[in-house]
């Protein structure tokens, strides 16, 4: 692996801030060079999160130029329609289909856009787009909060990485009793990529 660009995005609360710093740990983690840069904004209040993560042998800049991300993480379908430039073409797009209406559309002002289009937007600019339902499998691991851990799960199982150093860095990461489900919400999220 000579290098990866990362841009993980979501809504506040659903743990993105705490993948992408999983996913640089993993970086650490295999010998590479990881860098890290994030936004969070109003995310308590539900606002947009981004975060670039970096791999290589020698990371500069923590954010990649758009246009040049390798893999777009999303962890709410409109983020991921948002952030799609920032893909570079052929990329991967992993994407948890859970929708977050955003505060235009909680107001009334606007609608939540269909998935149909959204999906064919990524497809349009992606490689590779892989869907998943990331709150089902988390919850069917045992809690709602492992959405992120289903996420790296998925991730873990595109990228030429031992599973166990993601497992091992997600366990350093979670409280000691949420353990076990995030195991589980781990290979989850890694069969559900198939």
């Amino acid at each position: 692996m000579d290098k990866v660009n990362f841009l993980f995005v979501g809504v506040g609360g659903q743990g993105t801030l705490t993948a992408s710093d999983i996913a640089a740990q993993v970086g650490i983690d295999v010998g590479l060079d990881a860098k890290k840069s994030e936004v969070h904004g109003f995310a308590q209040r539900g606002g947009v999160v981004e975060s670039h993560v970096r791999w290589a042998p020698q990371v500069g800049s923590p954010t990649a130029e758009k246009g040049t991300v390798d893999y777009l993480i999303s962890f709410e379908l409109l983020e991921a329609a948002r952030w799609v430039d920032w893909l570079r073409p052929g990329g991967t797009v992993i994407v948890n289909t859970q929708q977050i209406a955003p505060m235009s559309v909680t107001v009334g002002d606007k609608t939540y856009p269909a998935p149909a289009p959204i999906l064919e937007a990524l497809a349009g600019r992606a490689g590779r787009v892989v869907t998943l339902d990331g709150l089902a499998l988390a919850t069917e691991a045992g809690t709602a909060r492992a959405v992120n851990t289903v996420i790296l799960g998925a991730l873990s199982a595109l990228l030429d990485t031992p599973a166990g150093v993601w497992e091992e860095a997600i366990v350093r990461r979670v409280p000691p009793k949420y353990t076990d489900v995030n195991r589980v919400a781990f290979q989850l999220g890694r069969a559900a990529v198939g």
